[in-house]
Parts: C-alpha cells; sequence; structure tokens
C-alpha cells in the first residue's frame, strides 16, 4: 500500500509528538512493522529475532456522514497500530480486518441504513478472529492481540479472545487479548478531554462528531470533506451524523492520536509474562 506525500509527512510529525521518530543520525529508516509489506521468510526472520506480538487491528466499513469517508475506521486502526507497533518494539501488525457487524442486511438496521456500509453477521465475524489467531499461533506468535476501532463489536472480540485461551488453556506460551484500553482512549478518555477544553457533548458526538472527525484529519486529512464543514453547515442527523463536526481540527485530533497509543503501549506492556 502506498501513501501519499502529505500522509507520509503527517505520520512523521504524529510520531514526532510522540518521540517515535528515528534521529536524524540514522541512515536507514526503521523496518516496516505492517505484515503485508514482507515477504514469507522476512517475517519468519523477525519472529526468530523475538517478534513474537502481532497486533490485529480490527476497523469497519460504514457511513459516517457526508463528510467523511466510509473507510474511516480502517486507515484509523491500521496507523495507530503501526505506530502501537513501532512504540512497542518486536510487534507485528496484520492486516486491517474490515468486514465487521454493522447490522441486519435486510430489513436494513443502523448503518446499513446507508449506501456504502458493510455488515457481516456476528458469528461469522467471531469466526474470522478465531481463524487469523489460529494462523497466528501456528506460526509462532505468542501474543495475539485484538484492537477494535469501533464500539459495536467489543463484546465479540473479547468472546473470542476468552474461547481461543480455552482452546489454547494446555499451550501457556500462547495467549489471545481483547485490549479495552485502545477502545476507551479514543472515545471515553479522548471525549473527557475535549469536555475539559470546553466542548459539549453535543459536539463531541458519538458518531462522526467534533471526537470522531478530529481524529480522522489528525490520521490523514484526505478522510475528511472539509468543504462540508463550514459554519453554515449544520450536520444533520438524517445522514448519519450524531454530534457536530463543525469546530473538528487535527491539533485536537492528535491529543486522542497521543492518548490512544499511550494507553494501547502502557495496557500491552502491562500484560502477564508467557512460559
Amino acid at each position: 500500500m502506498k501513501f501519499s506525500p502529505a500522509l507520509l509527512t503527517l505520520a512523521f510529525i504524529l510520531l514526532t509528538t510522540i518521540g517515535m521518530a528515528p534521529s536524524h543520525g540514522d541512515a536507514q529508516e526503521p523496518a516496516t512493522v505492517y505484515l503485508e509489506e514482507m515477504t514469507s521468510p522476512e517475517l519468519r526472520a523477525r519472529i526468530a529475532d523475538g517478534a513474537r506480538t502481532v497486533l490485529v487491528p480490527i476497523g469497519g466499513t460504514e457511513q459516517n456522514g457526508a463528510h467523511m469517508v466510509l473507510g474511516k475506521h480502517n486507515v484509523r486502526a491500521r496507523i495507530l497500530a503501526g505506530m502501537i507497533a513501532r512504540q512497542l518494539g518486536h510487534a507485528i501488525v496484520a492486516p486491517v480486518i474490515s468486514y465487521v457487524p454493522e447490522g441486519a442486511i435486510h430489513p436494513p438496521e443502523a448503518h446499513m441504513r446507508f449506501a456504502g456500509t458493510i455488515s457481516v453477521p456476528v458469528a461469522t465475524f467471531e469466526s474470522l478472529l478465531e481463524g487469523t489467531a489460529r494462523s497466528f499461533r501456528q506460526h509462532g506468535f505468542h501474543r495475539i492481540i485484538f484492537l477494535g476501532d469501533h464500539g459495536d463489536y467489543q463484546q465479540a472480540i473479547a468472546r473470542t479472545a476468552q474461547r481461543l485461551n480455552r482452546e489454547w488453556a494446555s499451550d501457556p506460551s500462547c495467549r489471545a487479548y481483547a485490549l479495552p484500553a485502545y477502545y476507551e482512549a479514543g472515545q471515553t478518555a479522548f471525549a473527557e478531554h475535549l469536555k475539559a477544553q470546553g466542548f459539549s457533548d453535543t459536539q463531541i458526538g458519538t458518531h462522526a462528531g467534533l471526537l470522531d472527525t478530529s481524529l480522522a484529519l489528525a490520521i490523514d486529512p484526505a478522510l475528511v470533506r472539509t468543504d462540508l464543514l463550514g459554519p453554515d453547515k449544520p450536520p444533520v442527523p438524517r445522514e448519519g451524523v450524531r454530534g457536530d463536526p463543525r469546530a473538528a481540527s487535527a491539533a485536537l485530533g492528535l491529543t486522542g492520536v497521543r492518548m490512544i497509543v499511550d494507553a494501547s503501549v502502557a495496557a500491552i506492556r502491562k500484560l502477564p509474562p508467557l512460559e
């Protein structure tokens, strides 16, 4: 996957902001943390060298109002997982899981009422997570960590991790984890921070509002149609927006990015050691 120069520049700014950018004295850029950018022998070598943690970013393809693209969760989950992996060291990022439960298809409910949303049954989603985790265990990973960027499937992730760990009870060297800290930092904690800055619950919102849009602007401005966010363009609830994104900014979103990365790294480092 190729990133635009603007996105690469923003990524460097984000890394610098949280102390993760390479120093100017480094002759080479750090190796990729993304599994899909490696060859099989390269990945095998990384695992042998100690990269035994794999982060599985989980996004979702859903409507985000008129001002934000359908793939918001997928882009956000991928980039944030990469930042978390680089700060952890010896961690690999799996391809984003972008097909998730989004409500009944027929008759449509929730986000499925809007064009472009893709939904799969909960059982299918959990089966996909199980197959993903079993694959990584087979290849030698010891920690399989699910990072869910969407609220509706958090319980499904937790159930799946519990089921896998029961299956692997006789093997203390490998465990699956749901990581609530990732989602909670980007939603609850970041929302509290925004309220402390003087923004109202109505502005912050729960979907495609100030919080959601600020995170998107910080991750990749191309995710947002900023020409639709003027003061004379109030959000339209029937377009799927729950909140008011007009005051959103990348500067606000950078704080949320730092909170998500820091909380996730801290939670992973606190996981109990494996045998």
